[in-house]
């Protein structure tokens, strides 16, 4: 049975049919590399035809920015609301160990071709995998309310320190984080920093 005929057997269409493409797409990704992401693979993958991937996303580029984005689509959670800042930033950066750490991992070592093709880096990509997330702002304007912390103590580096010390563990382990360097990172290096005790 050809590819056409498998699609059109299974008769799906619209958002199913697209969902199972992107997460197609993503398995391609995560397996091989953007080097071995083509419109070939991910149809088969899916179960679909090339012209099917080809009329909603022309390029292999633009299928990735859609498997990114459907990915995080897929992983959304809320801001962590524990009561204290050792609380709401352990809780956020464990939620991102659990369901993000793929991504970035991915971001770190599958994608320079796709880096080189398309004159981008990484820093674009993490945009469009956080989307409009401020889950560190909120975390410590909620923190700052409870008058666990002085926001003028927060350089730009201080904001971002967990979850930049995270994303480098996991880059140079490929693996997600122990919980171990999780609670490290927040009590012996971010909390003294944010709260000055």
């Amino acid at each position: 049975m050809d590819l056409d005929e498998g699609a059109r057997t299974t008769r799906r269409r619209g958002a199913e049919l697209e969902a199972a493409i992107l997460d197609a797409a993503w398995d391609v990704l995560t397996e091989r590399g953007y080097a071995r992401l083509t419109i070939e693979a991910v149809a088969e993958r899916a179960q679909t035809s090339r012209p099917v991937l080809y009329r909603r996303w022309p390029t292999r580029a633009d299928l990735l920015r859609a498997a990114i984005e459907h990915h995080r689509a897929q992983h959304v959670t809320a801001v962590p609301d524990t009561g204290s800042l050792r609380g709401d930033v352990l809780a956020a950066l464990r939620d991102l160990n659990r369901h993000r750490a793929d991504v970035v991992i991915v971001l770190g070592t599958a994608l320079s071709d796709y880096y080189a093709e398309t004159g981008s880096s990484p820093e674009e990509l993490r945009r469009l995998i956080l989307g409009n997330r401020r889950t560190m702002d909120t975390i410590l304007e909620r923190a700052a309310a409870r008058g666990e912390l002085d926001p003028a103590r927060l350089s730009p580096m201080i904001r971002t320190l967990p979850f930049t010390l995270h994303r480098h563990e996991l880059l140079m382990t490929l693996r997600p984080a122990s919980d171990a360097f999780l609670v490290t990172v927040v009590d012996e290096v971010f909390l003294p920093l944010a709260t000055g005790r």
